[in-house]
């Protein structure tokens, strides 16, 4: 694996993006000391420049003379690449992994109802359907858990003769101690394959298969759903909108360490590939550099909110991010609030910078609100229907606004634009809450 490596100073850090991805900091032999991870690379770097430093931070920071970096897509990418770095190198300052005493490992129990644990090195012997690790902390191994739990909830506890605590917030579901005092065998039968699948699911996303498991669910909805068993189907599409949050777009490990500038390729194809598809309807500028994402927030039309975010080259840049407080009176509206945000926006053209490319979470009635008002600017505007992931491609002809639809396959575009979509819904909600919290608890 070859990195490029730079001097590690406060000037190279300021250049970083913000984005996740593993850090790796090298003495003056070029030999890594420290192995970390963060969500935010820049951010995270920065903080070794702070004053106030622990007196075993402050030791390896006078070590550290150059650093590099690999970009990844995800938080979980994050995590799985930091461990196997560690595991690898066994860097000085990352003692916890020292000897085999310290190190954490997430187990994957071979029981009638398999459970899902941290591990220690000594566990590996024992029966288990799998073994993972390992970790460079228990914060680390608990992280990987608390996000794979959502999706594919389990116990990590022994039968006992009540439902457990995580049972009633949906962590341990269906329960084992429910399960088995369910009398009808055909019923328990039925559950007790519903945990094992999810055990066997977080099995394969752990051993990065996730194109395999987000495939067998869509199949499993898709049968519920033409046996009319929609509350099922629902629940489904759920967990596989929680994985692809966590995971969209997961590549192997393997392939970050034999490119570590494989983020930059990926981010390159993304946007060609976004181009050739919208070249196809639209006029687009040579250059798809820039593109901005809207979405609204609201709770039953209270303090409803907007939000911009900005994706400069396929990565976000969070200087452009603009938040947008709906002054219209009828905020669960979203097609008049985003018909509000849309003038408010063009306000801005010359002093924010100019899109080649605006995304609006939403379908025809979303993307017609703004289409009408930047058509005389010829910005471009598309929207992102998420019931069946489509691009809604406006045009005008005879004064008479029609659309085109196009379905999404999995790929490096709709990687893109999940990845906006998902960023400006973040965003939204987050001044939304606030706004709310703001209201809900005086100063």
């Amino acid at each position: 694996m070859k990195l490029k490596s730079q001097k590690f100073t406060k000037v190279n850090a300021l250049k970083l993006p913000e984005a996740p991805g593993v850090y790796i900091f090298q003495n003056e032999k070029e030999k890594r000391v420290y192995i970390g991870k963060s969500t935010n690379i820049k951010k995270r770097v920065i903080s070794y420049f702070a004053r106030s430093l622990s007196e075993k931070t402050t030791r390896m920071k006078k070590e550290t003379k150059k650093f590099s970096i690999i970009l990844v897509n995800s938080e979980l990418e994050s995590l799985l690449l930091e461990a196997h770095l560690v595991r690898k190198y066994r860097p000085k300052y990352n003692s916890s992994l020292k000897d085999d005493k310290h190190p954490l490992y997430i187990r994957i129990t071979n029981d009638r109802y398999p459970l899902a644990l941290t591990a220690r090195k000594i566990d590996e012997d024992k029966k288990n359907i799998a073994f993972y690790g390992p970790f460079p902390s228990s914060k680390n191994v608990k992280g990987v858990l608390k996000m794979t739990r959502r999706i594919f909830p389990y116990a990590e506890h022994k039968l006992g003769k009540r439902g457990c605590l995580y049972s009633q917030i949906g962590l341990c579901q269906p329960c084992p101690n429910e399960i088995e005092k369910v009398k009808d065998k055909k019923l328990r039968s039925k559950l007790t394959e519903e945990y094992r699948s999810n055990l066997s699911n977080m099995n394969k996303l752990l051993s990065g298969k996730i194109k395999f498991v987000r495939r067998g669910l869509e199949k499993r909805m898709k049968v519920f759903a033409k046996e009319e068993k929609f509350e099922a189907a629902a629940k489904i599409r759920e967990q596989i909108e929680k994985l692809d949050y966590i995971t969209q777009p997961i590549t192997p490990i393997r392939y970050f360490l034999k490119n570590p500038n494989l983020i930059e390729d990926i981010r390159e194809q993304e946007l060609i590939e976004l181009k050739k598809i919208l070249t196809e309807y639209l006029k687009m500028p040579k250059s798809l550099r820039r593109i901005e994402c809207f979405d609204v927030a609201h709770l039953a039309g209270s303090k409803p909110t907007a939000s911009m975010v900005t994706f400069i080259k396929a990565e976000p840049e969070k200087t452009l991010y603009r938040h947008f407080r709906i002054k219209q009176k009828r905020g669960q509206d979203d097609i008049a609030s985003l018909a509000e945000v849309a003038k408010r926006r063009t306000k801005y053209l010359s002093g924010w910078g100019i899109p080649d490319l605006i995304v609006v979470d939403g379908g025809k009635g979303q993307v017609s609100s703004f289409f009408r008002v930047f058509r005389q600017h010829r910005i471009a505007v598309v929207g992102l229907a998420k019931r069946f992931e489509q691009l809604v491609i406006p045009k005008e002809k005879n004064g008479k606004i029609s659309f085109s639809l196009v379905t999404l396959k999995q790929g490096p575009a709709l990687n893109l634009l999940q990845r906006l979509r998902n960023e400006a819904h973040r965003f939204a909600r987050r001044y939304h809450h606030k706004l709310l919290k703001k209201e809900l608890i005086p100063s």
